[in-house]
């Protein structure tokens, strides 16, 4: 039988990290919201994570600074301090050990494959007469159930099973209706992320309060109101990727909004199960200020 305690003090101290990690948590802080000592709560995440807490929120700040230099024109000294190095150069040791190089280095190879990226499209834009069709829409704020998938995105049949096991869950408790919204959270960028540390949200937007107590590695939150670009995939989840590159290529071009730095969501507007993969719609919703 699953002990619901231990659970749930898991979870507060993933939740707490994730929260946290670009300041300076202690080892008493760790403590105190996971209710072990550091040297067993360590032991336990590390048989969960293949990482040490240490190693985790280290990975964490590193890849958020990645995805800044990315996504965004900030001076690499204003990022270092952002995600809680006060040392230039510590940053950027602990940066080209983590990615191969360092992090001026690493913000001229994504501009030059965006580039490259652009080339490879306006071609087949022009070809087929298409452009870039968005809205800039502002969603309201949602309480939400979710599970957490962890590994690659391409790997379609494990974030599959993580939706099977929500929607069961959910059908067990009375949660789902017809109006149910589905929708996924993507957490990392799997450019930056390795593959078995990239994190899904598989969610749906609850309706009521919940009136009973959840087990499991079932969480709920709530998420802001925020303002995002949207855009239609049409098409498989697989070919999302596709809808992704373009989007990214010509975003200074077509969009020139600056991103937020929260989830992209990913609403599924078919049901699968009665639906061919080419006309499936996802609405691609990406944060911007």
């Amino acid at each position: 039988m699953e002990n619901q305690t231990q659970l749930t003090r898991y979870k507060n101290l993933i939740g707490f990290i994730e929260k946290k990690f670009k300041e300076d948590i202690s080892i008493k802080d760790i403590e105190d919201v996971s209710f072990y000592s550091y040297r067993n709560i360590n032991r336990i995440f590390l048989a969960l994570h293949h990482e040490t807490i240490g190693k985790y929120m280290k990975r964490l700040k590193l890849e958020k600074a990645a995805e800044y230099l990315k996504f965004s024109d900030s001076d690499i000294t204003d990022i270092a301090i952002e995600i809680g190095y006060s040392d230039i150069a510590a940053f950027s040791k602990a940066f080209k050990k983590q990615f191969n190089c360092s992090p001026s280095a690493f913000r001229n190879s994504q501009a030059l494959k965006q580039h490259i990226i652009q080339k490879a499209i306006n071609p087949l834009e022009a070809l087929h007469h298409l452009k870039l069709d968005f809205e800039i829409e502002e969603l309201p704020e949602m309480e939400v159930l979710y599970l957490t998938y962890q590994g690659a995105y391409e790997n379609i049949n494990g974030i599959k099973k993580t939706w099977d096991q929500l929607v069961n869950y959910a059908l067990k408790h009375n949660l789902l209706q017809h109006e149910t919204i589905f929708f996924g959270e993507i957490l990392d960028d799997n450019e930056i992320t390795d593959t078995i540390h990239c994190r899904y949200n598989a969610a749906i937007v609850l309706e009521k309060e919940l009136n009973f107590t959840i087990k499991g590695l079932f969480k709920t939150k709530h998420i802001e109101a925020q303002k995002y670009v949207k855009f239609i995939h049409k098409g498989s989840h697989e070919s999302c990727i596709e809808t992704y590159h373009k989007i990214y290529a010509q975003w200074m071009t077509a969009v020139q909004l600056e991103f937020e730095d929260k989830p992209v969501l990913e609403f599924y507007l078919n049901d699968e199960e009665d639906t061919p993969q080419e006309a499936l719609l996802t609405e691609i919703y990406i944060p911007v200020k």
